[in-house]
């Protein structure tokens, strides 16, 4: 999982104990739809820069969040747009961190065939591009995180996925992916691909799968 981090300081004391600086991390690099909820986490750091016990009080600076729960820092996503989110131990406050709060994606689907053939010729062989296609309203689509998984051979021996395990959908909506053969030949690679809203619900289409015949 990706995460964004920003930290808010204060000046120097000669107190080493005490909390200096404030580390704010957010899921999927601050990415939010609007009615999921987003957990961010803190961290306190002190004058050596460990990391030291706080309370963190959370509160949102823009109403496109809404905190629903000020000690956790449970975040509601109201509207499409951007929103801050700081953290607050006693005096001490992060600095603002971005939050870009999505509209609902509405679905994912394949982008063109399920099904591919590779006539294996070389240990290292590829299958062609596999493509994905997310819908929904404007501003949705792009840089949705899609996650890949080898259902066949179990354990997905002599295979890997390319560019990896997780794509993202570009500018409009489209993640390609390729498989590819690294190892013994099995008869086939079965390959699933998912996306969930941030509450960890699945996106409606989830998991679609892709069949790739490895021929000798």
């Amino acid at each position: 999982m990706a995460a964004a981090a920003v930290a808010g300081c204060k000046s120097f004391t000669p107190d080493f104990d005490a909390v200096v600086a404030i580390e704010v991390i957010v899921p999927d690099s601050g990415r939010l739809e609007v009615g999921d909820t987003l957990h961010p986490r803190a961290r306190a750091l002190d004058g050596r820069g460990d990391s030291t016990a706080a309370t963190f009080v959370w509160s949102a600076l823009d109403t496109s969040l809404q905190v629903v729960d000020s000690l956790t820092g449970a975040t509601l996503g109201r509207f499409v747009g951007s929103g801050r989110l700081v953290a607050r131990a006693g005096t001490l406050r992060s600095n603002p961190v971005t939050i870009a709060v999505r509209a609902r994606l509405d679905s994912i689907a394949a982008g063109g065939p399920t099904r591919d053939t590779v006539v294996v010729s070389a240990p290292d062989s590829l299958s062609d591009s596999l493509l994905l296609h997310a819908f929904g309203p404007p501003g949705s689509t792009s840089s949705v995180k899609i996650a890949l998984s080898i259902a066949f051979p179990p354990g997905g021996a002599g295979l890997t996925l390319v560019p990896g395990d997780t794509v993202r959908t570009n500018g409009t909506g489209i993640a390609v992916f390729q498989v590819r053969l690294s190892g013994v030949r099995p008869d086939s690679a079965v390959v699933t691909a998912s996306a969930i809203h941030a509450d960890g619900t699945p996106v409606a289409g989830s998991p679609i799968t892709f069949v790739v015949e490895l021929l000798p």
